[in-house]
C-alpha cells in the first residue's frame, strides 16, 4: 500500500464532500467525513479489486455503502477512481441528475446497491456473497454500516446468517462514530458492549482506529476460513472539520458565514474550488 496515495485521496474526498454539498445545497457531511479514511483505503490502498473502465467486470470485488446517506464520500471516491468526471459531482441533487441523496444501482457507475433505507445493505450483501461462494467465485464483499443503523433488527438477522453460511468472503465495516441523527448513540438505544455482540454472533471481530490508514488496510485484509469478519472502526463524526468533529448537530447542516472560512481552511479549499 502507498500510504501517501491514500492520504492524498482522503484529503481530496473530504474537499469534494463539501464541494458537492455546496452545489447541492445540503447533505450528510458529518457521516461522510466520518468514513472518508475507510473508503479512501478501500479504493486507493490496494484493497478493492475494480476496473473503473469496466464497472461490470465479473471478477471485481463489491463494496456496498449501507449508510447511503453518506454517499457524497462514495461519489467522490468513484470520481477520483475514474468511474466518471469529478465535474459531474456538481450536479448531485439537481433535477435530472443521476446522483441522488442516496446512491442508486444502475444509474451511477460503481454503485453496487441502492441504499439509504437503513438496515438493508448487509442482508443484500450476504445474498451476493452467498451466491458467489456457491458458484466457487473468489470475489470479496465489503459492506459499510453506520453504528446507529445497527439498531435495525434486519442487521442482526443478517449478522446471524453470515457465520452460519460460512461467508469468509464477506467483511463488514462498522463506522462506529457513536453519534446518530441529533444525539449520542448510547442515549438513544444502548449498543454496548458492541464488539462483543458481533463476536457472540460468530464473527471474527477486529477493532481499529478508523482514521489510521495502516490499521484500516490491515483489517481489510483479514481473512479467517469459513468465518466472516466484522471490523469495528472507531471514528469521529465530522472528522477533518474542527467545529464539526463529534458534534451531533452536524448530521445534516450547512456552515454559516462565520463557520465557512474555518471549513475552507481546515479542508484546504480555495475560493475557486467552490465556483
Amino acid at each position: 500500500m502507498d500510504k501517501e496515495r491514500v492520504l492524498c485521496a482522503a484529503d481530496d474526498i473530504r474537499k469534494w464532500i463539501y464541494i458537492i454539498a455546496h452545489h447541492a445545497g445540503g447533505g450528510h457531511m458529518g457521516a461522510a467525513f466520518s468514513m472518508t479514511d475507510i473508503i479512501a483505503t478501500l479504493y486507493f490502498g490496494d484493497v478493492l479489486k475494480y476496473d473503473a473502465a469496466n464497472p461490470g467486470w465479473c471478477d471485481r470485488d463489491r463494496f456496498v455503502l449501507s449508510k447511503g446517506h453518506a454517499c457524497y464520500a462514495l461519489y467522490a471516491a468513484l470520481a477520483r477512481a475514474g468511474y466518471f468526471s469529478v465535474e459531474e459531482l456538481k450536479s448531485v441533487g439537481k433535477p435530472g441528475s443521476k446522483f441522488g441523496g442516496h446512491p442508486r444501482i444502475g444509474e451511477v457507475p460503481g454503485v453496487e446497491a441502492s441504499t439509504g433505507a437503513l438496515g438493508h445493505g448487509l442482508s443484500f450483501t450476504v445474498g451476493m456473497a452467498l451466491a458467489h461462494k456457491k458458484d466457487g467465485l473468489e470475489n470479496h464483499f465489503y459492506v459499510l454500516l453506520g453504528d446507529g443503523e445497527c439498531q435495525e433488527g434486519s442487521v442482526w438477522e443478517a449478522a446471524l446468517s453470515a457465520p452460519s453460511l460460512e461467508l469468509d468472503n464477506l467483511t463488514v465495516i462498522v463506522d462506529h462514530n457513536k453519534l446518530q441523527a441529533m444525539d449520542e448513540l448510547e442515549k438513544i438505544v444502548r449498543m454496548q458492549p458492541f464488539a462483543e455482540k458481533w463476536r457472540a454472533f460468530g464473527w471474527n471481530v477486529v477493532e481499529i482506529d478508523g482514521h489510521d490508514i495502516e490499521q484500516i488496510h490491515d483489517a481489510m485484509m483479514v481473512r479467517k476460513k469459513n468465518v466472516p469478519t466484522a471490523v469495528i472502526a472507531h471514528t469521529i463524526k465530522g472528522k477533518g472539520v474542527s467545529f464539526m468533529e463529534g458534534v451531533p448537530i452536524w448530521h445534516y447542516r450547512m456552515p454559516n458565514e462565520e463557520e465557512l472560512p474555518v471549513l475552507i481552511k481546515d479542508l484546504g479549499l480555495s475560493e475557486t474550488d467552490l465556483e
